[in-house]
């Protein structure tokens, strides 16, 4: 599994693996997917960084598509997973749950006290944050909107580090 160091600029060849993942994993119904430029843009900040997980579970392979990623920004003692996604050709295959274990583990050994993320009320990835200890603090009611204009809760969850 590859990881960006936090302030390290981004190789572009990442930026596309990133790109890639998103486009094929997020349900352009939702909304959730961020632009080219909002990922490239939020890097060029010492708080985000980014982890890649290849088709074996270790870091892609020059040249090598990305399985996942996940996108993180660092505020003093807390964490916030930004956007999170695996290809759906890879789901079920345990690559998520390696990929936010390592989340996990680098945030502990890195000081970070919690985890936050925010996802739409009825996102399947919710049983893998709770797998990990994730649970629910709070709902922002009717935050995101599909494309067909019905509005959906936005939930956060959180997960204490060490």
């Amino acid at each position: 599994m590859s990881s960006q160091p936090r302030g390290a600029a981004m190789p572009e060849d990442d930026l596309d693996r990133i790109m890639a993942v998103m486009t094929a994993a997020f349900d352009p119904q939702y909304g959730e997917a961020w632009t080219r430029r909002q990922v490239s843009d939020a890097l060029v900040f010492g708080q985000c960084h980014y982890r890649l997980i290849g088709p074996e579970g270790t870091a892609p392979a020059e040249g090598e598509r990305a399985a996942g990623f996940a996108l993180l920004r660092t505020t003093l003692d807390e964490e916030e997973l930004l956007l999170f996604a695996v290809l759906p050709a890879f789901r079920r295959r345990g690559l998520g749950a390696r990929l936010l274990g390592a989340v996990i583990d680098a945030a502990g050994t890195q000081g970070i006290r919690r985890i936050l993320l925010e996802m739409r009320d009825g996102n399947p990835a919710e049983s893998l944050y709770r797998q990990f200890g994730f649970h629910d603090i709070g709902r922002r009611p009717q935050y995101y909107r599909r494309a067909d204009g019905q509005r959906i809760d936005a939930v956060t969850f959180a997960r204490q580090i060490g």
